[in-house]
């Protein structure tokens, strides 16, 4: 029988598992043993570790950082969970010059082991400073890795991925996720690196969605088959590394590719994929575009907020004026929102 789980409980059964595996393994960060313990992620474990394997911490984002990478490089394997990503930037330094560059400055002799959770994506309207995904800025640092799951199975298996890796990782979780369920297996296992997950297959265009618009290219996907059109899917999973050649493989055969990201487009990921692509040799007939954040702080207000960001409606008409440039359409219907109200605080 298929076994699921949602989002939340895949994360906290990889945190589980691993804790039991490895001593080294510990879990600090605001709101950890707080009663929700971050949207359910961390629940029990503070009851079956204990305070000195599960615990919170000052709201310092800088100095605790600091703390999870001397603990790294201890030999202990933090994983370090910051609520929002925007608070990731007041720990750039820690992360940049610390985190990533140490086992590069000692030439291999030291390794930082630590992962930090961060969240992104909207939510009840937290505007421009609480709604921010930088990841961006972090695929230009060499030496860190970068994985963004959009299932249960690879949330629990990229999670364990990173806590076992000897480098640093930064584990993007959207909050809309969070109400995702799927099949997730009761054993450990790994997703690697460096793979992305062909989601739906389709012939006329390919769509990519990193991370939460994983889910609104399927649900776009699902609209443009009452238009004729068959998309084909592709979540990229990790973003540093880059799995170009499942993207390049499916763009060659469609000839059409749009990039879906969760941030703002300028120097974004769906421009490295795009830029590499083009450097690679692909086709010059290959049609391309980019979808992402529109280029202003994020709006509070909920009607502000359904412009500023992508979705299954967007994506698909920008799907089918692409195929079809001369012609207009609407979708008779995007499919239900599959979103949740979001129940914060965090």
């Amino acid at each position: 029988m298929e076994r699921i789980l949602a989002y939340p409980e895949a994360i906290r059964e990889a945190l589980e598992q691993e804790m039991e595996k490895d001593p080294a393994v510990f879990i600090m960060g605001l709101g950890v043993d707080d009663p929700k313990r971050i949207l359910g992620t961390t629940a029990g474990l503070l009851e079956k570790f204990g305070p000195a394997r599960v615990f919170d911490t000052p709201l310092a984002e800088d100095g605790m950082t600091g703390v999870a990478v001397g603990a790294a490089l201890a030999g202990l394997r933090p994983v370090h969970v910051h609520i929002r990503m925007d608070f990731v930037l007041l720990a750039m330094n820690q992360i940049v010059n610390m985190a990533a560059k140490s086992c590069h400055m000692y030439a291999g002799a030291l390794s930082v082991p630590i992962v930090i959770r961060s969240i992104i994506g909207k939510s009840w309207g937290q505007g421009a400073q609480h709604s921010q995904s930088i990841y961006p800025l972090l695929m230009n640092i060499p030496g860190l890795k970068i994985t963004a799951p959009s299932t249960p199975y690879d949330a629990k298996g990229c999670l364990i991925q990173s806590i076992r890796d000897d480098n640093p990782v930064i584990f993007i979780e959207h909050r809309m996720l969070y109400y995702q369920k799927g099949h997730v297996p009761a054993d450990p296992y790994t997703v690697p690196f460096g793979k992305a997950r062909l989601l739906s297959r389709g012939s006329d265009i390919t769509l990519v969605g990193i991370s939460q618009m994983a889910v609104e290219c399927l649900r776009a996907q699902r609209c443009l088959l009452d238009a004729g059109i068959h998309a084909e899917v592709i979540d990229p999973v990790s973003l540093s590394p880059l799995d170009l050649d499942t993207i390049r493989s499916s763009a060659m055969k469609t000839g059409h590719l749009i990039v879906v990201d969760n941030a703002w487009m300028s120097c974004g990921a769906g421009a490295e994929i795009i830029a590499r692509l083009v450097e690679d040799g692909c086709h010059r007939n290959l049609k391309v575009r980019r979808m992402g954040f529109a280029a202003v702080p994020c709006p509070t207000s909920p009607p502000l907020e359904r412009e500023f960001y992508p979705d299954a409606g967007k994506i698909a008409v920008a799907a089918f004026e692409m195929l079809n440039p001369k012609r207009k359409w609407e979708p008779e219907s995007t499919l239900p929102p599959e979103e949740v109200a979001f129940k914060g605080p965090f």
